[in-house]
């Protein structure tokens, strides 16, 4: 790949995270609790920036982390996926959930998050925030919370770092 540009260093990264922290807040009225779910692996680290921020507007957030992998749809054949472990301690039932995601790209994987976050009970309502919306849908998902939308082409990747996976807080575009 071939690094294109850098769209998001890490201040734009921390004011995109707290203005979707204030908006989960606002969109929430007289919600004490907000349950985040982070889909692994670069949405978890996102969903425990957001909980900090969402805890200092006064609001007490529930955190947990989702893998899912064995929803996908684009396993076949002998593929053995890297399972990750889901961990979530409190009940997802007649909660409002906030999915976390790094990147809003076809929809599948919000798709497969859905299905299961309902393999472990029925949420009153579930809500989708991303960092970064590339659009390209296949599905007809939308997030309720965008840090920032990038038009992209399909021969572009869009690559999120954070720390615990990189030293580093940003968003950069590459070309395939």
């Amino acid at each position: 790949m071939e690094f294109k540009s850098n769209i998001m260093d890490s201040g734009a990264v921390n004011r995109a995270l707290a203005r979707i922290s204030h908006e989960i807040v606002e969109r929430n009225p007289g919600c004490d609790r907000i349950s985040l779910v982070g889909i692994m692996r670069r949405g978890a680290p996102l969903a425990d920036i957001l909980a900090a921020k969402i805890r200092l507007l006064g609001v007490e957030t529930e955190i947990g982390y989702l893998d899912i992998t064995l929803y996908r749809d684009d396993l076949s054949g002998g593929y053995q996926p890297k399972l990750n472990s889901t961990k979530i301690d409190f009940s997802v039932t007649d909660k409002t959930i906030v999915m976390v995601d790094d990147v809003l790209f076809t929809g599948r994987t919000a798709r497969a998050a859905m299905d299961a976050l309902m393999s472990l009970g029925r949420p009153s309502k579930i809500q989708l925030a991303a960092l970064i919306d590339r659009g390209h849908r296949e599905l007809p998902i939308v997030a309720d919370y965008i840090g920032k939308n990038v038009p992209t082409s399909r021969n572009e990747v869009v690559v999120v770092k954070i720390p615990p996976f990189e030293d580093e807080i940003g968003v950069s575009i590459w070309q395939k």
